[in-house]
């Protein structure tokens, strides 16, 4: 999961840019704040709201925000395993700020609404871990249908245009998921740090995710690919041999977890690089 072991150097960098003090610092982060995201060049105006979305399982709780005017590209985010906070509103309202109608969800709505991490993503990777584990592929499936089913209700979704998913970290097998799920409507996969994404299993992410009809962007960061080393040969010839678009990489110096702007291993140039080939991956896939 997501590494927690940068607290200092991140600290130190902040500080030293006189950005904000060892006590602000510390308090941002355990409250789950974003910093330093940058701002959408030429920016459209959104709408923002709280939302609850039914599904076979109960009520989830969401953040969806889009244009406030006119339609756009539905994208389904799944955070990582500190789940909906601060961080991924403003990572959801900077994508609709750059066009799409984006639905973040609480992916353990089942046990509890949002935040599920009292400190941020300052909490204790164990403390999370039963949410985490309460999650499988069916729960994975069924809650994609039911909030891209969610997504298509709504007016400022364009019908006549596919749909995007991304993930982080544990969100990575639940976006490949979607893909497979809903296959007709989801046209373009974002995995950022996903885990999980490649077992030996015949239900892996992975294999499910090739029978989808979705091009994908997979950034694996460095020390990922240094504990799983064949991952990224296996995604490359997994979806070469389905022949579906897929750009994978290896984030040169990002840490497991580098993408959300409050984790203590953040690393701004190369979620910037991340995110510059998600707006890409989408600007192609949902034209």
């Amino acid at each position: 999961m997501c590494d927690q072991d940068h607290f200092e150097e991140d600290r130190q960098q902040y500080e030293a840019l006189g950005l904000v003090t060892r006590k602000q610092f510390g308090m941002m982060l355990g409250a789950g704040v974003a910093m330093l995201l940058p701002q959408v060049a030429n920016a459209v105006a959104v709408a923002e709201s709280d939302v609850t979305v039914t599904t076979p399982d109960g009520s989830a709780d969401c953040y969806f925000v889009h244009p406030a005017s006119g339609t756009a590209p539905g994208v389904l985010v799944w955070p990582d395993i500190f789940g909906l906070r601060p961080a991924f509103r403003q990572m959801g309202k900077r994508l609709a700020e750059s066009g799409y109608s984006v639905l973040v969800v609480n992916p353990f709505y089942r046990v509890q609404k949002a935040p599920t991490a009292p400190a941020g993503a300052a909490t204790p990777i164990p403390q999370l871990m039963p949410l985490a584990q309460a999650l499988n592929e069916t729960t994975h499936m069924t809650d994609a249908k039911a909030f891209i089913g969610w997504l298509d209700k709504q007016s400022s979704v364009a019908k006549n245009r596919k749909m995007g998913t991304q993930g982080y970290c544990m969100g990575g097998p639940m976006a490949f998921r979607t893909a497979a799920a809903v296959p007709d409507r989801v046209g373009a996969v974002g995995s950022f740090h996903g885990g999980g994404l490649v077992t030996d299993m015949p239900n892996s992410p992975h294999l499910q995710a090739a029978k989808s009809k979705a091009q994908f962007l997979i950034a694996i960061a460095a020390n990922d690919d240094m504990r799983a080393p064949n991952d990224k040969t296996v995604l490359k010839d997994t979806f070469a041999k389905a022949n579906l678009p897929a750009e994978i990489e290896v984030y040169t110096g990002a840490l497991h977890g580098w993408c959300p702007p409050d984790t203590t291993v953040y690393n701004q140039e190369q979620a910037e690089k991340a995110w510059s080939r998600l707006l890409a991956l989408y600007g192609k896939a949902l034209a």
